[in-house]
Order: structure tokens, then C-alpha cells, then sequence
């Protein structure tokens, strides 16, 4: 029983963006018509680590598979790694044979990139100009490219609580450093940041805006104002997972925001259930990021790294007959 092994060398080499956004807008498609098995993330919260991991289970067309990742924000100071880290391992669903092992920090920050930007293509009004970032990390550079990749250039604006981020990234992108309310003034904004309190207020946001909000990803985190969400048409990623971890889960919590206002999931707006954008309205995407959206993106590294010979063929469990 072989098992490939593969770098993040590896899987850039096959992962190209392009792709990602593709598969990612089938998997949306697949789930929103109930032909995927997905359980809610299993969190392990580590407060005296500052920081969680989080094992991400899913099957998608035969094929089932598991991403162990972590949040933890202090790596990058503290230990000079990135503040997440992930592994993948994809099973044949039939023998539940380990078919590949694989490096999912890449993957992770691509399939969260072409998420965003799939909402983005069916949610934003128009042909967009601008593209706010309230958050300018790793994740910002993955969902910068993955825009261009559906839209083209883009007046990137860039604000982060780093004045020395925000202005790397305006450099890189060619864009302008500037204030978060006017990134959040964006005709697309992308908030990435683990705030645990609301960073863009109410005020900010202008009618006919896209908001992709990414960082609430854990129970108790928050970027928006709650009355972005009352004034918006909230789309979520996932029913289970966005209501205790995503954007909504405080104002859900606190009374500030109800179950119902939710409505629906980018799944069902793209398998054509639920509405997409309105007119001038605010649309927001809150994104906690799918088992599904991993899946997606393995089994497609895994079948272009045995097409290309890549990675390293291991024996991690020797079959009934080797054994006798």
C-alpha cells in the first residue's frame, strides 16, 4: 500500500490559482445541493499555547479526507514559523487506504483566496474598481491573487493595525496604504484579521459593497460592526460552522443579530436555491472555511502529482499479503 508524500514544493508546483478557484466553485455547488458529508470543525482550544488546532474531516465523490491545521497568531514573533500550519491526508473512501500525505499550509491559503474570490464573482455588484483589505498578512497576498484572477487589476487599498504590513502589501500590490475605514469603503472589502472585537464599523461600509469576511473563524471572534450584518444579505459558508465560529457567532450569541436574518449559504446561491445580490444592497460572505474546500483542492494536487511523478511514494502501512 503506497502513500505519497507531498512538499509544499510539491503542491505549488501543481496548485495553480486558477484552478483552485474552479474546483472551489464546484465544491460550493456541490454542497449547497446536499451531495457532500462535511461534519462542523473539531476545535482544540490550547489558551496556554495561544493558539487551537482544528481537524477538518469531509468526503467529496469518492474520495474522503481529513486537514489537522492550527491558528495560533504568536508563531510568526515567537518561533519564526507561519501562524498556521497544516497537514492533509486523503483516503481512497472504498479501502480507506492513505492514498497522499500532504502539506495543506499552502493549500489552505489557497482554497480560502479562490472562496473568497468565487463569492466575490457571483455577490459583487457590477464590474468592481476597488479591492479593501483590512488585514494585510499571508492570507491577503492569496486573495489579492486570486481577484486578479477573476477580475483583473484591481485598485488594491490596504490597512492593517501594522502600519509596516499595510504598507509592504500596498507596495507588492501596487496599491495605496491607507485608513481601514477607507479600505472598508471598498466596492470589495476582505477582512482577515483574528480580531476578537469589531474593527469596521458601520459607517465605513457603503451601499452596493462586498464584504468577504474571513477572520471570525473560532468561537468569539468578530470584525464587523453587528450593524453591517442587520443592514446586509449575510451569506454563509456553512449553517453549522458560520452560527458558533464565523461572523455572525457573537451577534447570534449576544442577541444583537437573529438565526433567521441569515440568508442562506454560498452553496445554495450557486446551486441556484437562494438569490444572489439585489441592486444596490450590501452583501457579506461569512466565510469559516469548508472540510470540502480541502478535499477539493487534494484530490486534485494528489492526481497531478501522480501524473507528473512528484513527491515521495512511501509503504506507511504494509498490506495483509506483505505482512505474510
Amino acid at each position: 500500500m503506497i502513500t505519497l508524500v507531498l512538499s509544499q514544493a510539491d503542491v505549488r508546483a501543481v496548485l495553480t490559482m486558477q484552478d483552485a478557484v474552479a474546483l472551489i466553485e464546484e465544491a460550493f455547488v456541490a454542497h449547497g445541493r446536499g451531495e457532500t458529508r462535511m461534519p462542523a470543525k473539531i476545535y482544540l482550544p490550547l489558551p496556554e499555547h495561544h493558539g487551537d488546532f482544528r481537524a477538518m474531516p469531509a468526503y467529496l465523490k469518492g474520495s474522503a479526507g481529513v486537514k489537522w491545521v492550527n491558528a495560533h497568531p504568536l508563531n510568526p514573533v515567537r518561533h519564526g514559523l507561519p501562524s498556521v500550519l497544516g497537514v492533509y491526508i486523503l483516503s481512497d473512501a472504498e479501502t480507506a487506504a492513505p492514498l497522499a500525505v500532504m502539506d495543506a499550509t499552502l493549500l489552505t491559503a489557497v482554497r480560502t483566496g479562490a472562496a473568497a474570490a468565487v463569492a466575490s464573482k457571483h455577490l459583487a455588484a457590477g464590474r468592481p474598481r476597488t479591492l479593501g483589505f483590512v488585514g494585510c498578512g499571508v492570507q491577503a497576498r492569496f486573495l489579492l491573487e486570486a481577484h486578479r484572477t477573476l477580475f483583473g487589476e484591481l485598485e488594491v487599498l490596504a490597512s492593517d493595525q501594522s502600519p509596516q504590513a499595510a504598507q509592504r502589501f500596498a507596495e507588492e500590490s501596487g496599491g495605496k496604504h491607507v485608513s481601514i475605514a477607507q479600505a472598508a469603503s471598498s466596492d470589495i472589502v476582505c477582512t482577515a484579521t483574528p480580531s476578537r472585537a469589531p474593527i469596521v464599523e458601520r459607517s465605513f461600509v457603503r451601499r452596493g459593497a462586498h464584504i468577504n469576511a474571513l477572520g471570525a473563524d473560532a468561537p468569539g471572534k468578530q470584525e464587523l460592526d453587528p450593524r453591517i450584518l442587520v443592514d446586509a444579505k449575510v451569506i454563509i459558508d456553512d449553517w453549522e460552522q458560520a452560527t458558533e465560529s464565523g461572523e455572525v457567532n457573537v451577534p447570534l450569541h449576544r442577541g444583537d443579530y437573529r438565526r433567521e436574518q441569515i440568508h442562506g449559504t454560498i452553496g445554495e446561491v450557486l446551486a441556484g436555491k437562494k438569490s444572489g445580490r439585489q441592486g444596490d444592497e450590501i452583501t457579506i460572505f461569512d466565510s469559516t472555511g469548508l472540510a470540502i474546500q480541502d478535499l477539493a483542492l487534494a484530490r486534485h494536487i494528489y492526481a497531478q502529482a501522480e501524473e507528473r511523478r512528484l513527491g515521495t511514494r512511501l509503504e506507511l502501512i504494509p498490506s495483509l499479503r506483505t505482512r505474510d
